[in-house]
């Protein structure tokens, strides 16, 4: 995997950090959230550009929001009581598949 694969993880991580601070800012308005929030959201639009000029827009901005879709469902599962159904679980299988999909064929 190259560098701007890397960056393009990275980014959906960080997309991931982001989500949690809204969450956060939701349940309490504070400048730590926000800075969550604001911070993990900046370094993932950073990350993503890098990522950019070497991947293809379509495919990066599929699997970026596929990493951030899957994180924060599982984040939530895990940290906020989210449900965890069965089908849940198969759908968001079907999101990581789709995302490997892209990259073998991206």
């Amino acid at each position: 995997m190259n560098e701007a694969w890397w960056l393009l993880i990275g980014a959906g991580m960080m997309e991931i950090v982001g989500v949690i601070g809204i969450k956060r800012v939701a349940e309490n308005n504070n400048w730590t959230n926000n800075l969550i929030l604001i911070g993990g959201f900046i370094i993932s639009f950073q990350l993503l550009l890098g990522a950019l000029e070497t991947i293809p827009l379509s495919t990066a901005y599929a699997v970026w929001t596929g990493i951030g879709t899957v994180g924060a469902a599982v984040v939530g599962m895990t940290f906020f009581k989210e449900s965890n159904s069965l089908l849940r679980i198969v759908c968001i299988a079907g999101v990581i598949g789709c995302v490997i999909g892209l990259k073998l064929i991206g």
